[in-house]
C-alpha cells in the first residue's frame, strides 16, 4: 500500500496537469474561430456601402460589437475652429489626428477624424489647403470612443494634450454639449492635409500556435508521466530476477 500512494498521487497530479493544459489548447481553438468570425464580420463591414450615420435616438443602442467599423456616411457643417488633436503614430510617422466637430442637418453633433497631420502641420493655417465649408457629405468607418487614455498616457484637456480620442472629454472640453458617443474616421478625400482613410484594422490571430503549444505541454506531462511510472517499476522487476536467478 505503501508503495501504490506516491504512484496514485503521482496520476492524480499528472491527469490535471495533462487534463488543465489539454483544456487550454481547447479554449484557443476555440478563440480561434471567435477571431476568424470576427475578421470576416468586419471585413464585410469595411467593404459595406455606407448607411447613414446613427443619429441622436439611436446613440443609447451603438454597441461596439454590432457597430464599429461600420460604413456610415453623415452630412453637414464642420466647426473647425473647434477641432481638436490627438497625438498618433502612423506608416507616415507621428504627428496628429484631426478631429473636427460635425453639425449634421439635423443639428446633431458628432466628431469625425478628418485624417492625419504632420507636427508641422498643426496649425491649420499651415496645411495650405482650403478647408471645407458649407454642407459636406462625409464617409468612413464608426469607431467607438477611446476614453482614459493611451496606455501609460493620460489626456490632459487642461492643456490641450491628448493622446486617445475620447469623445466625450473632447467634447466637455470643447463645450460642444451633447454629441454621438462615437466618432467617424474619415475616408480619403482631397483636398489634403489632413490624409484621411488611415484605419488600422488588423486583429492577431495567434490562437493555434498557442493551442499547438499547450497540446504539446499536455503530451510532454503525458510522456513524463509514463517515463517515470516504468522507472520506479524497474527496481522491483529487477530484484524480483534477481531472486529467481539466485533460486535456480
Amino acid at each position: 500500500m505503501r508503495r501504490l500512494l506516491p504512484r496514485l498521487a503521482l496520476a492524480l497530479c499528472a491527469l490535471l496537469a495533462f487534463s488543465g493544459l489539454f483544456a487550454l489548447g481547447t479554449w484557443q481553438l476555440e478563440r480561434r474561430a471567435w477571431k476568424l468570425a470576427l475578421i470576416e464580420r468586419i471585413d464585410q463591414r469595411v467593404h459595406a456601402a455606407p448607411t447613414e450615420a446613427p443619429g441622436p435616438g439611436e446613440w443609447a443602442g451603438v454597441d461596439r460589437t454590432r457597430d464599429e467599423y461600420r460604413r456610415v456616411r453623415a452630412t453637414g457643417t464642420f466647426l473647425h475652429e473647434r477641432e481638436t488633436l490627438v497625438q498618433a503614430t502612423t506608416e507616415l510617422g507621428s504627428g496628429y489626428w484631426v478631429l473636427t466637430p460635425l453639425r449634421t442637418e439635423g443639428g446633431a453633433l458628432l466628431l469625425v477624424n478628418r485624417g492625419f497631420v504632420s507636427p508641422q502641420q498643426r496649425e491649420r493655417a499651415a496645411r495650405g489647403v482650403q478647408e471645407p465649408a458649407g454642407p459636406v457629405t462625409v464617409t468612413g468607418l464608426l469607431r467607438i470612443t477611446e476614453p482614459h487614455g493611451a496606455f501609460l498616457r493620460q489626456n490632459d484637456p487642461d492643456a490641450q494634450r491628448w493622446y486617445s480620442r475620447d469623445v466625450q472629454a473632447i467634447a466637455r472640453a470643447r463645450g460642444l454639449g451633447e454629441v454621438a458617443p462615437y466618432f467617424v474616421d474619415a475616408d480619403a478625400a482631397a483636398p489634403a492635409p489632413p490624409r484621411g482613410g488611415m484605419t488600422v484594422i488588423a486583429f492577431p490571430n495567434n490562437h493555434l500556435v498557442y493551442a499547438l503549444t499547450w497540446y504539446a505541454l499536455a503530451l510532454m506531462v503525458a510522456g513524463a508521466a509514463w517515463y517515470v511510472v516504468r522507472e520506479r517499476r524497474r527496481p522491483q522487476n529487477d530484484g524480483e530476477e534477481a531472486r529467481d536467478g539466485a533460486r535456480d
